[in-house]
């Protein structure tokens, strides 16, 4: 039989779903980037959310980079699981932005310069689907994604992109570049039949952690997501 992989020695951050970190290791992986990814409603933006909540619990600024929704709105989802976000805003422990995609000039500096400013631990951006319309191919794309991860990795953070996969759609991400270039893949999984409903996510890629390999169902509680105990 061959010998047991050992887990290797790293710093780890706390991923805030419940029944997660026992199958990535003990948590995220600091400095590294991760895509949370999935098809409409599956959950991904919630996924960051508890997240970065998760941090502000534990003193970890955050920072929501939001190319999708604006602030208010992705306030007003958070408060639904009882995530109130502008008290750590009024404290300038939290920061959360919207950038018009189509508009964007420079996205990396904006947000080098905001985890200085605010002395962030904990990244989240929703989503890189949006991102890519500003770039006419895959193959700018995936530069772009590799120099922005490039000047992330070594900040201390934590960073969570997300991207949506089209519902008739093959592959982990809308244009097929970002997992390549990110370091851990969750996909996050919703089938609906009828009145029944089941969602459950999968660990696609984890560099340097011994990962569950499992399909492992969650449920969306008032308190955000949650990993139950049986695997598919």
């Amino acid at each position: 039989m061959p010998a047991k992989k050992e887990e290797v020695h790293t710093d780890r951050v706390s991923s805030g779903i419940a029944g997660l970190d026992e199958h990535i290791g003990g948590g995220f992986v600091r400095d590294d980037v991760y895509l949370i990814t999935g098809a409409t409603g599956t959950g991904k933006t919630i996924f960051c959310l508890q997240f970065l909540w998760d941090g502000l619990q534990k003193d970890e600024n955050g920072i929501f980079f939001s190319l999708e929704e604006l602030a208010n709105d992705v306030m007003s989802d958070a408060k639904i699981f009882g995530w109130d976000f502008q008290p750590f805003i009024d404290q300038k422990k939290f920061l959360i932005q919207y950038s018009n995609p189509f508009e964007m000039l420079d996205i990396t500096s904006g947000i080098r310069g905001a985890i200085k400013k605010f002395n962030a631990k904990r990244v989240v951006i929703d989503s890189t689907s949006m991102f890519g319309l500003e770039f006419e191919s895959a193959h700018k794309l995936r530069n772009k994604l590799y120099s922005l991860i490039k000047e992330l990795k070594g900040s201390g953070c934590v960073v969570l992109m997300t991207a949506e996969i089209l519902e008739d759609q093959k592959g982990l991400s809308r244009y097929g570049v970002e997992e390549f270039v990110a370091d851990g893949v969750i996909m996050l999984n919703y089938l609906g039949i009828g009145s029944l409903t089941s969602r459950s996510m999968v660990i696609r890629k984890m560099r340097r952690t011994n990962h569950g390999t499992d399909v492992y169902p969650f449920s969306m509680t008032s308190k955000g997501i949650v990993i139950e105990k049986e695997k598919f």
